[in-house]
């Protein structure tokens, strides 16, 4: 056999193995926080945005909510003000607050943009378009931090009706309180509330890490493979600090309810959504409720 007909036969390997993954998701829903690296990196963005959309043309359901954390930071810095941080969280007073809505539009549209430019019909909105997202105060550890606010409610209709028109809905996190305040939303916090309200069956976190390991310091402890019940001992035995704390709470709360699987993804690698989801290895940590299990086939 030549080399150019094994390069072809591998090809429908590939496309073979991931046919029971397209079969168990057609018309799922699946949620994709978008951030970190893979946002500022133009050939980084682009391969994520054609991973969401080959997603949607092979039957899923995929609304991406993203954040802009380092984006909102180059432009505070641009307009001559003073990022301030408590505890990790940005402090979001009024001026801030109207940079940050300004800077998270903006990357809004050219996420629509880019979508479009592939083919499929995407909607940017805001947490504020149909009170998508009403949300309280956020405190931390008692402290204010400005205009940071908790999603206390999801409107999921709106994502339904967008879906069910066959557009790909691309969230901004910013929300309104009862007083219709604007308030800035940390994007793992909106995607895990946006997963639940609208029960996704799986909610993808794009991040700087490869996933979760067992010991920070060792990246030979990546674990692929995390229960809830593991994940919670893992946080109780002082194995997981810094930003991944939070965002595993997020995995758990999404997972109890009622998201079957949360992924925690390397944005920084080509293509990581695909290769999470389609094939039978997997590169990131998944985590699972206890009845589910991430392969279906092959070897484990």
């Amino acid at each position: 056999m030549n080399s150019n007909m094994q390069q072809y036969l591998e090809k429908a390997q590939v496309l073979i193995e991931a046919l029971p993954y397209i079969q168990r998701f057609n018309r799922k829903i699946i949620v994709v926080k978008y951030g970190g690296s893979a946002m500022i990196d133009e050939d980084l963005k682009r391969r994520v945005i054609e991973d969401v959309t080959l997603l949607k043309l092979v039957g899923f359901k995929p609304i991406i909510v993203h954040g802009g954390g380092k984006e909102i930071s180059k432009w505070v810095g641009k307009v001559g003000m003073e990022p301030k941080f408590i505890n990790g969280l940005r402090v979001t007073d009024e001026d801030t607050m109207e940079v940050a809505e300004m800077v998270l539009g903006r990357v809004n549209k050219s996420l629509v943009q880019l979508v479009e430019s592939l083919g499929v019909r995407a909607i940017g909105i805001s947490g504020k378009d149909g009170a998508l997202l009403k949300v309280e105060k956020k405190y931390s550890d008692g402290q204010d931090i400005g205009f940071v606010g908790d999603v206390k409610d999801v409107n999921a209709q709106i994502l339904y009706d967008l879906l069910e028109k066959d557009f790909l809905p691309i969230v901004c996190p910013v929300g309104l309180d009862d007083d219709y305040n604007t308030y800035n939303i940390n994007a793992d916090d909106a995607a895990c509330a946006i997963a639940r309200a609208v029960k996704a069956e799986k909610l993808a976190f794009l991040t700087d890490i490869e996933g979760v390991y067992r010991d920070p310091s060792d990246p030979g402890t990546l674990i692929s493979e995390l229960k809830v019940s593991e994940a919670k001992e893992l946080m109780v035995g002082g194995y997981i600090g810094g930003g991944m704390l939070p965002k595993l709470q997020n995995c758990i709360d999404a997972i109890e309810a009622g998201v079957s699987r949360v992924h925690i993804l390397d944005g920084r690698i080509p293509h990581c959504l695909l290769l999470e989801i389609f094939t039978n290895k997997g590169i990131g940590t998944a985590i699972l409720n206890s009845e589910e299990s991430r392969y279906y086939h092959g070897e484990q």
